[in-house]
C-alpha cells in the first residue's frame, strides 16, 4: 500500500535509513511467493533483503544476521512505517554504550513509547541462544519472547520514554488494520510534503491541531500480539503490560 506516493515498505526504510548510527539494513521477508514482490522491490531500490522461513522470524532473523557477519541484530517491525530515527540511535546507542552490562536491550520492557516506535537489540550470541533453545510457537514467531521472558537468565536492559510520559496504549502508529493504515496514511499527507523525516514530536502536535485524526484507529489501542497468550507469559499482567520486576535496568 502507498504512503506519498510510494510503497510503505520505502516509507519505512527512508525513515530507518535516516537513522545516524551505522548499520547495514537487511529487509527479511519470505520465502513465500507472495514476496516475490518484495525481493523487486528490494532489487529495483538496491536494497538488501533475505528470505526465510515465513512463520519462524526467529529463524529468519537469525540466518540474515548470520548471512550479513553481524555482531548484533536490530529488530524493527515492518508494521511500523512511522519509527523515529532519534528513538532508533536513542535505544541502540544505549546498548553500544553499555554493551558488556546487557544481554538485550530495547523500549518494550515496559513499553513507554507510542505503539510502533519498536526497536530491539539482540546480540548474536543471545540471538544464537534463542534460535537453538526457543520452542514454543510464539517464542519463534515473535523472535525475542524467549529472551524477555527469562529474566533470570539474560540481562535485560529497557530504554524509556525521556519526557516521563507513557503512550503505549494511547498512540498506535503501527498497521494491522485498515483504520491504522488510514491514520498513517493522512499522517503522510500532513507531513511529508514539508519535512521526509518528520519525527515524533511532529506527528504528537499534528494530532493535537488535529485530536479527529486519533479518533481514527482508537478502537484498537492497546491491541498487542501477546494479548492471546497471557496464560504462557509469565512477565505480562492482565492489562497487557510487561511486568518484569527484577533485574531490569532502566535508562
Amino acid at each position: 500500500m502507498p504512503l506519498a506516493g510510494a510503497q510503505l515498505l520505502l516509507r519505512m526504510y527512508e525513515r530507518v535509513a535516516a537513522s545516524n548510527v551505522k548499520k547495514e539494513i537487511i529487509v527479511a521477508t519470505t520465502t513465500e511467493s507472495e514476496d516475490d514482490e518484495i525481493e523487486k522491490l528490494c532489487d529495483e531500490k538496491n536494497i538488501r533483503f533475505f528470505r526465510g522461513h515465513p512463520k519462524d522470524l526467529l529463524d529468519r532473523h537469525y540466518r540474515a544476521a548470520i548471512e550479513s557477519s553481524a555482531d548484533i541484530a536490530v529488530k524493527i517491525p515492518s508494521d511500523c512505517p512511522l519509527i523515529c530515527p532519534e528513538v532508533i540511535d536513542r535505544v541502540l546507542n544505549f546498548y553500544i554504550e553499555r554493551n558488556e552490562e546487557y544481554d538485550f536491550v530495547s523500549n518494550l520492557h515496559p513499553a513507554t513509547y507510542p505503539d510502533g516506535m519498536d526497536v530491539e537489540v539482540i546480540p548474536i550470541d543471545i540471538l544464537e541462544t534463542a534460535w537453538k533453545e526457543a520452542e514454543k510457537d510464539f517464542e519463534r514467531e515473535h523472535t525475542t519472547p524467549f529472551i524477555w521472558e527469562h529474566p533470570e537468565r539474560f540481562r535485560l536492559g529497557n530504554v524509556e520514554w525521556e519526557t516521563g510520559l507513557d503512550y503505549s496504549m494511547s498512540h498506535r502508529f503501527t498497521v494491522d488494520y485498515p483504520d491504522d493504515y488510514e491514520l498513517i496514511s493522512k499522517i503522510y499527507e500532513e507531513l511529508y510534503s514539508e519535512d521526509h523525516i518528520f519525527d515524533m514530536n511532529d506527528i504528537l502536535q499534528l494530532l493535537e491541531r488535529k485530536p479527529e485524526l486519533m479518533k481514527i484507529n482508537e478502537l484498537h489501542n492497546g491491541t498487542i500480539w501477546y494479548r492471546n497468550y497471557l496464560d504462557e507469559l509469565k512477565t505480562i499482567d492482565s492489562k497487557h503490560k510487561i511486568n518484569i520486576n527484577r533485574d531490569i535496568k532502566r535508562n
